[in-house]
């Protein structure tokens, strides 16, 4: 199965990871993709809750064992190969909020809605490629992708906000006194324009030291993920340099990112 995201970060993790790994991993993100989609869509709003309803479902038959949908049938049978746990119930609670284009209050609020969506993705990604290093994947799951989510909400904040998911907190932007109708009008505030910088100066932090934390051989088994937090890094240096404008990656930038990808793959897969 080749994932429906072509030229994407996800693509290209898909692309490098390992041959054990590439067809749970594709699944997964089809899941992804499937789960979030009413959130995206043109749907009824009650069409669209229906489907979530739907999908909260799927994920308790999954975690007992019993899904119904191909896909999760597929997902939940390499998980149970590797005697591994599979709960994608966070991609229902952040679909459902994106839905309703809820604010985040706070910081802590925004760090739930990514440390969800890691529990659901990167965390299982990891433990289907580290089946012996457990519970350690998981939680280097859960922090690298927390970075690796708000990395992707910043880097489309403009056009998030025009579709009215403001993706900052509202006590962080009340604080520098940053109206919360400016987010979807770059060029910036100085403030804001300041806020967004450290906030990527942080992740990218917080990402390459996920990746040090990896030994030669762990590195080896998970280059896919390293693939996409290398160019979700590398992204958000080119969102940082563009401030106070937002950062609009054209097509040059998706040849640098094919570039980009494969060294990151050969260096993950010399390491060990």
């Amino acid at each position: 199965m080749r994932p429906e995201i072509h030229g994407t970060q996800r693509y290209f993790a898909w692309l490098y990871s390992t041959p054990p790994l590439r067809e749970p991993f594709a699944t997964l993100l089809e899941l992804e993709r499937e789960i979030c989609a009413p959130a995206r869509a043109a749907l009824e709003h009650e069409v669209a809750h229906a489907r979530l309803e739907w999908w909260r479902g799927e994920c308790a038959r999954a975690r007992a064992g019993t899904p119904a949908h191909p896909l999760m049938r597929s997902l939940s049978a390499a998980a149970q190969r590797l005697a591994l746990p599979l709960d994608l119930s966070g991609l229902v609670d952040i679909a459902t909020w994106d839905l309703a284009c809820a604010t985040f209050a706070s910081r802590q609020e925004l760090a739930g809605y990514c440390a969800r969506w890691a529990a659901a993705v990167t965390q299982p990604a990891l433990q289907l490629a580290l089946p012996h290093a457990q519970p350690r994947a998981a939680e280097l799951g859960r922090t690298l992708g927390a970075a690796l989510k708000e990395l992707e909400l910043l880097t489309e904040l403009d056009r998030e906000a025009r579709a009215g998911r403001l993706r900052l907190p509202l006590d962080e932007l009340a604080a520098a006194a940053i109206d919360t109708g400016a987010v979807s009008h770059p060029p910036w505030s100085e403030p804001l324009t300041a806020l967004l910088a450290g906030r990527f100066k942080v992740l990218r932090a917080e990402l390459a030291a996920s990746i040090a934390a990896l030994t030669a051989q762990e590195r080896g088994a998970v280059r896919g993920v390293i693939v996409w937090a290398e160019l979700a890094g590398r992204h958000a240096a080119r969102a940082a340099a563009a401030l106070p404008h937002a950062w609009q990656p054209g097509g040059a930038s998706r040849l640098a990112d094919a570039w980009r990808s494969w060294r990151a793959a050969r260096r993950a897969s010399q390491a060990h």
